[in-house]
């Protein structure tokens, strides 16, 4: 009997000993980074385009996380989301959408430049410059292209009395098909 109870003691004391060491693991697995936490903290307190702080956390804790695939600098990434929010808002437009047209137009690559010559995240034709009389704006720049392509999409959208689907076919210059708008609106499916 008292090799039993020795044996079950080693077996639970084994078994403790594995939850103890996996349970050490899971938490520094799930550590956050030090420069990602600070970075959020800045842009959460930062709510210009945020109703409170608390709308910013619930924003941006998600989409940084899902952002890292992309964008691998905690402050990058928090900046990029902070401005996206931003320019998105001031526009009139879901945040989201933005994000999810500008990972099928450029997956978030800023000095992205297409067959076709449009550049940047939201990759805008360089001939609005000209049209704007402003040859000197850099498309590539993450505010400048925000401003831009934020500007367009929601002229499409006025254009289509909100209908986001053609919107953004006129976007991409595709209208009157559906294959880019069907693209962007599988992205835009993932978020809450």
């Amino acid at each position: 009997m008292w090799q039993s109870i020795n044996q079950f003691q080693r077996l639970v004391l084994a078994i403790a000993g594995s939850l103890m060491l996996a349970t050490v693991a899971i938490a520094q697995s799930n550590q956050i980074d030090p420069e990602l936490r600070d970075a959020l903290a800045e842009a959460i307190h930062n709510t210009e385009s945020f109703v409170d702080q608390y709308d910013a956390q619930v924003w941006l804790l998600p989409r940084s996380a899902w952002l890292e695939t992309y964008v691998e600098d905690p402050q990058e990434r928090v900046e990029l989301l902070t401005a996206i929010h931003a320019e998105a808002s001031r526009s009139g437009l879901d945040p989201d959408l933005v994000m999810s047209l500008i990972e099928i137009e450029s997956g978030f690559e800023p000095y992205a430049v297409s067959r076709s010559g449009a550049q940047g995240l939201m990759q805008v034709m360089s001939f609005w410059k000209a049209e704007l009389g402003r040859p000197e704006d850099n498309l590539t720049e993450v505010a400048t292209n925000l401003r831009y392509g934020c500007a367009i999409l929601a002229y499409y959208l006025e254009m289509e009395a909100g209908a986001v689907e053609p919107a953004l076919a006129r976007y991409n210059g595709s209208h009157g098909q559906s294959w880019y708008s069907d693209r962007v609106l599988t992205a835009l499916a993932k978020w809450p």
